[in-house]
């Protein structure tokens, strides 16, 4: 595990408790939620100067649920290139594949990476409580299978995707969708898909029994305690606690978790959820091997939830950790 400075994100982090969109959310009576309005980008479209080129398909158009696929511009002209399936984070209740900061951040991984992304925007909680999430993301990726390498696919990936360099990466609740996706696909044949890695950066779990950094997090100004349970209370399915297998995976090992790629799981110590993802890592090697092996593990000093979303320092070392990560894995 490595550590590092994270001074310089401290000084970026939100100066007051109002600045948690998670507070925002306003619970309807009918079981629905008003979500605290953000700013959301279009796709690039075509544009010949763009560095990252990105467009909108849409995925399973009863669900309302689309994908957003980026590439590199100009491509590499013989090489094929890995793909990061990718899944943003919100707690299973807000944001979007084209929420601005995501967005963002799936331009720069595209561009630093030198890879193809293609973002899910996933049916949310509470409307569509879990596995809703878990279940378009396994949706995607059979979609991406009926892409890559086949006449008649999409021209982006059949052209320029490498189907045996396939990686699901998310952060935040997306880490826990890209985590549960693995598990549902590894019952699924995936040919000529072959997952070559998860990629969890900051991974949204939880259980009944506060953690000490969840405990100190009650004035946590990015996931503050109570945004963090009434999260969980909206996402799980009606009547489960927070130990259910959805929130706490140490609760229950899945059988599933021996079949899994190798993981990267990033965290920092300014997250509440911190002692969740150490624990989470230990499960790990000692299901799929030790760091290095079927797990790598990077811990960094300060920082907060969702740091590389607001600290382009952060972005920068989290996207280092990912392209080597899938530079190794290929």
């Amino acid at each position: 595990m490595e550590n590092s400075s994270g001074s310089e994100a401290q000084k970026s982090r939100p100066s007051t408790k109002s600045t948690s969109l998670f507070l925002q959310i306003v619970e309807r009576p009918d079981g629905t939620v008003i979500r605290p309005a953000v700013p959301v980008l279009p796709p690039s479209g075509e544009q010949p100067d763009a560095d990252v080129l990105s467009r909108d398909v849409p995925l399973n158009p009863r669900n309302g649920t689309w994908l957003r696929i980026y590439h590199p511009n100009p491509l590499p002209p013989a090489a094929k290139l890995p793909v990061i399936v990718y899944f943003h984070g919100g707690g299973f209740v807000v944001f979007s594949a084209g929420t601005a900061f995501y967005h963002a951040f799936c331009e720069a991984m595209t561009r630093q990476v030198s890879a193809l992304i293609v973002s899910v925007d996933y049916r949310l909680a509470p409307e569509h409580r879990l596995p809703a999430a878990y279940e378009d993301a396994a949706e995607a990726v059979l979609w991406l299978r009926s892409q890559l390498g086949r006449d008649g696919g999409d021209q982006w990936l059949s052209r320029h995707g490498d189907a045996s360099r396939c990686f699901l990466m998310g952060s935040s609740s997306g880490a826990n969708t890209a985590y549960h996706a693995g598990l549902l696909l590894t019952a699924l044949e995936l040919h000529p898909v072959t997952l070559t890695g998860l990629i969890l950066n900051q991974p949204y779990f939880g259980g009944e029994e506060m953690t000490p950094s969840e405990t100190r997090s009650e004035e946590d100004q990015t996931l503050p305690l109570r945004a963090n349970q009434m999260l969980w209370r909206l996402a799980l399915p009606e009547g489960a606690d927070r130990d259910h297998r959805f929130c706490n995976p140490a609760a229950a090992v899945p059988a599933e978790l021996r079949h899994l790629p190798r993981c990267l799981v990033t965290g920092c110590e300014g997250d509440p959820l911190v002692d969740r993802q150490r624990q989470f890592v230990e499960m790990l090697e000692r299901e799929v091997g030790g760091v290095g092996g079927g797990v790598v593990a990077k811990f960094r000093e300060g920082g907060f939830h969702a740091v590389e979303l607001l600290d382009p320092a952060w972005a920068e070392t989290l996207i280092a950790e990912v392209r080597a990560f899938v530079s190794n894995a290929c």
